[in-house]
């Protein structure tokens, strides 16, 4: 999933999340990641690329005037403590491994402001050494190792553009009376477009995209499916309601091909990591795509899902299994095996 945003003088980067199959261990991330200056006795390049795109500022005491601080203080928290390991067990981002120069760090001389500043690892930006090679750019990666920095980045990514509320006044004292009552007309929301935004849009590429799509399982109670409806459709609608991918979850199990005996050996939840829900069709085919289990909720005034599972359990030969009532009858979690 991946976002593209311009900087105030047009200059685009882009926000990426990537979900990994083998998830990267704790032992692994400072062969993927790392927070250090390279070594230019053993990769000159990695050297140039790491201190000419991934040193923030420096700032602080250093450069008060960095553009980075805010009530004398660095609003990305530069600069970082040294550490000889990463650490993992924190509520956001881990803490990379910065070694000083007496446990086999690195540093360099960078002139700032009319002068000569000793650089260490303390001011670098989290980098991959490989996409750094291959792309001679800033790409800050971080590892997402809690829920809360997995939560922040997906806000991030979809939160869209930068808004501004502004108003106009006509300084003229001979124009006509404002209403000042008319909040509308005085107050209005937008944003800056650059040209080079501009022109991404004009040429069509792309700005947002998420892969694999995703797509909810319904779940809903028999007869009990969401229909959307007009006055010209009610009757077609009461008489062919609109299948589901729960409803074509049952017909899928009860065909008598190879398909069907493949997917009576599975869960409904595990049924889309073999077969997508084709929306134009609203039945289900062998693809890839990302489906999410919807919460189910359990009214009062609906039938109980116990007895509404036992119902299905005899009419479609499924084997209910592992259906449990957590806290309250609102929170219904169940597992369905189809024989």
């Amino acid at each position: 999933m991946y976002s593209v945003e311009w900087q105030k003088r047009g200059l685009p980067h882009a926000h990426i999340l990537v979900w990994l199959i083998d998830k990267i261990r704790p032992e692994e991330i400072d062969s993927i990641i790392s927070a250090e200056i390279p070594d230019p006795s053993t990769d000159q390049l990695l050297f140039d690329i790491v201190t000419t795109n991934m040193i923030h500022g420096p700032c602080g005491n250093l450069n008060c005037s960095s553009p980075c601080m805010a009530d004398g203080k660095c609003t990305k928290s530069f600069s970082k403590h040294f550490t000889n390991y990463s650490i993992t067990n924190v509520d956001g981002y881990p803490i990379y491994r910065r070694r000083n120069t007496d446990n086999g760090g690195q540093s360099f001389t960078k002139y700032v402001n009319n002068a000569d500043i000793d650089i260490d690892s303390r001011w670098v930006v989290p980098y991959s050494p490989l996409l750094s090679k291959t792309f001679n750019a800033h790409i800050n990666v971080e590892f997402c190792s809690s829920v809360k920095s997995i939560k922040y980045i997906c806000k991030y990514v979809n939160k869209g553009s930068d808004m501004a509320a502004f108003r106009i006044e006509n300084t003229n004292v001979n124009a006509p009376p404002v209403n000042n009552n008319d909040k509308i007309t005085l107050n209005q929301i937008g944003r800056y477009i650059s040209s080079n935004e501009a022109v991404w849009r004009i040429f069509g590429f792309q700005i947002h995209e998420r892969d694999p799509a995703v797509i909810h399982l319904a779940v809903h109670l028999e007869n009990g499916k969401r229909v959307f409806f007009t006055n010209e459709t009610a009757i077609d609608r009461a008489i062919n309601p609109p299948k589901t991918t729960l409803t074509e979850f049952f017909v899928l199990s009860n065909r008598a091909d190879a398909f069907g005996a493949f997917a009576r050996k599975l869960l409904y939840s595990e049924v889309s990591q073999y077969f997508t829900w084709a929306q134009t069709k609203k039945n289900g085919c062998p693809a890839s795509k990302a489906h999410r289990l919807r919460h189910a909720p359990v009214y009062s005034n609906q039938k109980p899902w116990g007895e509404y599972l036992q119902s299905i359990q005899g009419r479609l030969n499924v084997f209910i299994c592992d259906c449990c009532w957590l806290m309250s009858p609102a929170h219904c979690h169940f597992k369905i095996y189809v024989k």
